[in-house]
């Protein structure tokens, strides 16, 4: 239960992205590893361990073998980012000089109805004058809340209802008409709140991860989605020992709002990693480009286990079950990437590992989500496949896996990483 037990830890200790990048940074540099920087030269040796992040949002670690022997590499990728209300500028909307709320604007496809009736509290990053890094701030209380409209005002509501963000969603903040956001936050993090010149402020939610059943075999928290695998393969990546490929963990960000970002899977942030680490080992541009071909990248981000209440919902004889395996994720429009032939290296891994693997398709008539194989290969076309562990309630603010599977994703990380 140690990776279960650090898994609850560490996303109760990161309400954004920017906070996940940072946790990471803490364990790889615990672990020994050497930060580099994108604006710097590199100097990289055999039996090396570095890590390189962008916009304090993605994050991109590696291991060298020391008997690397021909250039290669083994990735696997996950996203940092879940589904939130991103706080505007000037933010305070006051309501007849009684209540203060805050103006919020939707990030990614959250289930909106979940976020109602939660304590909530804000986390992110901001900009100080003299400061040239980012800060990570999070107001480590309970602030806010977006409270429901009582059924007598709105008898349909058990109907079924439209959400509108800017009307439905604006959380309530505090009864005092002169409160600011900022002062809480400078309060909390001790900074002067006229220092701040920019910030990406998010809400989230104060409820700590729990494990339940008769069990333990399940898990609830906020942002499994994709943070469960993003811990899931550090852990492994830590423990790797041997191998014959460069062992990469990448974790980008804006997984949820398309990936079209400088830090997202669409840009160049592994093509530029992995192209340097070629140079800097001495490898020619012949070389890395027979390198793709000779890679393999695992894309691991949470699947759609089957529903108790709807199972009507899965592929008739595709129906992954929580605490059953990691899923194997497939789709005939290449949403996901798996292939016949990437699906086979997957299942050598997974026998490798111990690690019980499940197949997920979407119903044919249910469109399917995209993830990050097929975006990041729009840059650096490694072959690959798509995994994840499966849950329930994707997108809520509150979701669900089981605990097994999380210890199966370590291992099965490390069986790839180790080849």
């Amino acid at each position: 239960m140690s990776n279960i037990n650090n898994l609850m830890k560490y996303i109760d200790e990161c309400p954004s992205a920017y906070h996940v990048v940072a946790k990471q940074r803490e364990l790889l540099d615990k672990a020994g590893f050497t930060a580099l920087k994108e604006t710097e030269k590199w100097k990289l040796i055999k039996g090396g361990k570095y890590y390189v992040t962008r916009n304090d949002s993605a994050i991109i670690a590696f291991v060298v073998p020391k008997t690397l022997k021909k250039l290669r590499f083994r990735v696997i990728a996950s996203h940092s980012d879940c589904p939130a209300f991103k706080i505007k500028n000037d933010p305070e909307i006051k309501v007849e000089d009684s209540y203060v709320k805050l103006n919020v604007e939707s990030y990614g496809g959250a289930i909106y109805h979940t976020w109602l009736d939660r304590p909530l509290s804000v986390a992110g990053r901001v900009f100080l004058k003299g400061e040239d890094e980012a800060r990570p701030v999070k107001i480590d209380k309970d602030i806010c809340m977006i409270p429901s409209l009582a059924i007598h005002m709105n008898r349909d509501i058990n109907k079924g209802y439209e959400w509108n963000v800017q009307r439905d969603l604006l959380p309530l903040l505090s009864l005092d008409p002169e409160i600011k956001l900022m002062d809480l936050i400078a309060k909390e993090e001790g900074f002067d709140p006229a220092s701040v010149t920019g910030h990406d402020l998010y809400l989230y939610n104060r409820e700590k991860c729990r494990l339940w059943g008769p069990d333990d075999e399940f898990l609830s928290g906020q942002g499994l989605d994709d943070r469960a695998c993003a811990f899931s393969t550090l852990m492994a990546l830590l423990e790797v020992k041997k191998g014959a490929s460069i062992a990469v963990h990448a974790v980008f960000d804006n997984e949820e709002v398309g990936s079209s970002t400088r830090q997202g899977a669409c840009s160049t942030f592994l093509k530029d990693v992995t192209d340097r680490i070629g140079d800097c080992l001495g490898y020619t541009s012949e070389d890395r480009i027979a390198a793709v071909s000779d890679s393999f990248l695992l894309s691991a981000d949470n699947a759609h286990a089957m529903h108790p209440n709807y199972p009507d919902k899965c592929d008739p004889t595709n129906r992954p079950i929580l605490g059953k395996g990691i899923v194997l994720k497939f789709a005939g429009n290449q949403k996901y990437t798996t292939d016949g032939k990437t699906a086979a290296m997957v299942r050598k891994y997974a026998e490798k590992a111990g690690v019980t693997l499940q197949n997920f398709h979407n119903r044919s008539d249910m469109a399917g989500g995209s993830t990050l194989g097929n975006l990041s290969a729009n840059q650096v076309a490694f072959p690959s496949a798509d995994i994840g562990i499966g849950q329930l309630a994707m997108h809520s603010v509150y979701e669900t896996i089981g605990t097994k599977d999380v210890d199966a994703l370590v291992l099965l990380a490390r069986s790839v990483m180790e080849d």
